[in-house]
């Protein structure tokens, strides 16, 4: 495959049934992934962090990433999660969708298990890439997620040992971590932001050098993250800065912290990728249903954060929300403005 990785690529919820999530809303990630594909993204990434990778079990994990690919039908580019703790699930998981015509994967850092940087590329990466030469493997870094970090060093040498590793999603939220993987890889890899709110930075620092973004955001706004996107690249430079600035609210709230207050004192509460966005999902009225356990609702705070955020972008740059308003048939004002569209989207506490 010599896919260059370029412009957005859509981090995918996976819709849950409303049955409190125990089943995955396959009707509904066939209407998701057509929103993504008339938005004209470039590809979609099928469970990943934000698709709720850890709480699928492996044959969800497999079926969603074929049922994407199912719906795209060649029509944009399909990444598959299967990256894993265990090098074994994850040469299993790569050979059932790569039997089923995936041609790009993501493989996350083996995570809790906290292997160092050689181990990564020697006893994962390496074996992975290695028996799927004709699969595009990308590295995922993300150190806050996973307590391990694949460093520049061994992620060169894994570029230059196999043709199928010429990509890494970069989400160390460290430009100078990202500065040195482009000195030591060099101008023919593709480096895609892993932060929404990075990715202006990352485009336009020449020494960064990175094309694009696998993006949040872009699950309720394609269009637009794929134009900005585009703009950096083509040089547009004013309408590429217009678009970050529209979007900033959103990249804001991939995250969301708030004190929250309790009997025996304050404490920070940080509501996390996918929560939040999910959250907006639903309250604009996007059939993606709950988020599965140990994740649960936003505060009321962090609600509240979330509805601001998405009144600023339709109150200053309606064109961001305007196409998912037509795609799912919904009024954005009214389900921003209407207190009743957020009853059960927060704990009552």
């Amino acid at each position: 495959m010599s896919h260059r990785f370029r412009h957005c690529y859509t981090a995918l919820v996976t819709p849950m049934a409303d049955d409190e999530g125990r089943t995955v809303d396959y009707a509904s990630l066939q209407r998701l992934v057509e929103f993504q594909i008339a938005g004209g993204v470039s590809g979609i990434l099928a469970v990943g962090t934000t698709g709720e990778s850890p709480t699928l079990n492996w044959e969800e994990h497999s079926e969603v990433i074929v049922k994407t690919a199912e719906f795209a039908s060649g029509r944009c580019v399909v990444i598959a999660g299967t990256g894993s703790n265990s090098t074994r699930e994850c040469l299993a998981s790569t050979h059932h969708v790569v039997e089923h015509g995936i041609e790009a994967i993501l493989l996350v850092e083996p995570y809790y298990n906290g292997p160092s940087s050689i181990e990564i590329r020697k006893e994962y990466m390496a074996p992975v890439a290695r028996a799927f030469p004709d699969v595009q493997v990308i590295p995922y870094v993300i150190p806050g997620r996973t307590g391990t970090q694949l460093l520049p060093e061994d992620l060169a040498i894994l570029h230059s040992e196999f043709p199928n590793v010429r990509t890494v999603k970069e989400a160390s939220a460290d430009l100078d971590n990202m500065r040195r993987t482009r000195k030591l890889c060099g101008a023919d890899f593709d480096i895609l932001s892993g932060d929404d709110n990075l990715t202006l930075a990352m485009m336009t620092d020449k020494a960064v050098g990175a094309s694009g973004v696998v993006s949040v955001v872009s699950n309720v706004a394609p269009a637009a993250v794929q134009r900005m996107t585009q703009a950096v690249l083509e040089g547009k430079d004013e309408e590429a800065q217009r678009l970050a600035g529209a979007l900033r609210p959103l990249f804001d709230i991939v995250t969301v912290k708030t004190r929250e207050g309790s009997p025996y004192g304050e404490r920070l509460c940080k509501a996390r990728n996918p929560l939040p966005v999910k959250t907006l999902m639903l309250l604009l009225g996007m059939p993606v249903g709950p988020v599965r356990r140990p994740l649960g609702k936003m505060t009321r705070a962090g609600l509240e954060t979330v509805v601001s955020a998405a009144q600023k972008v339709w109150t200053n740059a309606p064109d961001i929300l305007e196409p998912l308003g037509k795609a799912f048939d919904v009024d954005i004002e009214e389900r921003l403005s209407d207190p009743a569209f957020r009853r059960g989207l927060c704990y009552d506490e």
